[in-house]
């Protein structure tokens, strides 16, 4: 692809580090863009602000493959449209998907207004992630290695997304990644995947939240109504939960065996279950916000469905009688509503939305 360019988003991690290997190595200009989105998280190690690590690293990759890095300041977008989201979202209850979130209103948008003004053709990350065109568009796959794909996290994408993004690693195996670097001599070869919230990391979700959520205790019921203990707060749980002290749960009732989070009421009263019971699974979904990859799509019945990151593809079919519901051919247990549900047919993503019950 000579003359061509392409800004590459850089974390600083092995994958997109690989990432600009290949796109060079076809012969496009690359530009490295390292995205600085959140300031507060600290390395535990050395007391930095974890971004400034993670920037010295895209650094050091970007000077022994000799293309230039750029850094793009979208702290303040994300803290609106991401994190206060994500705020709201658990106040009211739900269980939002901040990596869904980030990528549509933040990564994939931002960064092509970033490669327009530095005169850039394509966008690219380190996604697990294949594109590919056909007649009637641009076509959204799993990537190769299934035990990577991030699809699920790019399911909000538009065609427009599509049509000017590259996933150079989307073919590859995470082994195969690993070996690349480590034979390039990058110094990240062995570096650990980030985890927890997209651009902060892993965090307790419970301190986190109560930066802005006060804690406001309510009941903990069976499923008969039998109040079995206190709790601090509905926004700092999830549907399938396991119910345990140790995260915050009071309990004044012996619960035998597993119990788990079955349902979070409006009147902040959390409903438990005993493992397997009836209560803590849904034979069917509703869609808020049902939004198809491919705007041509027609609606197919056989399709599958995952209701979290790399999470088993359960069979069903989507509905559309007014607004979209999806029908799951077996019930399936630790529904949370806010959470996403993305649609494959195959390793074509459909397209996906935001869960409700």
């Amino acid at each position: 692809m000579k003359n061509k360019t392409v800004l590459l988003g850089m974390s600083g991690g092995v994958d997109s580090s690989v990432a600009a290997l290949i796109l060079k190595r076809q012969g496009y200009n690359v530009i490295g863009a390292f995205m600085k989105n959140f300031s507060e998280s600290k390395n535990r190690l050395t007391g930095n602000c974890a971004w400034k690590d993670e920037r010295e690293m895209a650094k050091k990759i970007a000077l022994i493959l000799d293309i230039p890095l750029v850094t793009l300041d979208f702290e303040t977008e994300y803290k609106k449209q991401v994190i206060d989201f994500m705020f709201k979202a658990y106040s009211q209850g739900f269980t939002p998907n901040p990596d869904v979130l980030c990528n549509n209103l933040i990564k994939f948008p931002l960064m092509w207004k970033a490669a327009r003004k530095l005169g850039a053709d394509y966008i690219a990350t380190g996604h697990y992630a294949r594109i590919k065109k056909t007649a009637k568009g641009y076509e959204l796959f799993a990537g190769k290695d299934k035990t990577k794909d991030q699809s699920y996290f790019l399911s909000k994408l538009k065609q427009e997304d599509l049509s000017h993004t590259l996933f150079p690693i989307g073919e590859l195996m995470k082994k195969d990644i690993r070996n690349t670097a480590k034979k390039n001599k990058f110094p990240n070869f062995d570096k650990l995947g980030t985890r927890g919230i997209c651009f902060i990391g892993k965090v307790n979700l419970r301190n986190f939240l109560g930066q802005k959520i006060k804690e406001k205790k309510g009941n903990i019921v069976d499923v008969n109504g039998n109040i079995v203990g206190k709790h601090p707060g509905i926004f700092y749980f999830t549907i399938g939960q396991r119910v345990g002290e140790r995260l915050g749960f009071e309990l004044n009732k012996h619960l035998n065996g597993k119990w788990y989070v079955a349902e979070k009421r409006k009147n902040n009263v959390i409903v438990v279950a005993p493992q397997g019971h009836p209560a803590l699974k849904k034979k069917i979904i509703k869609i808020k916000e049902m939004h198809f990859i491919n705007p041509q799509e027609k609606i197919k019945k056989n399709l599958k469905a995952r209701i979290r990151h790399l999470g088993e593809l359960h069979c069903g079919e989507l509905l559309k009688k007014g607004n979209y519901s999806f029908v799951f051919k077996k019930p399936v247990e630790q529904i949370a509503e806010g959470q996403f549900i993305v649609l494959y047919e195959g390793e074509r993503v459909v397209g996906g939305g935001e869960i409700r019950v």
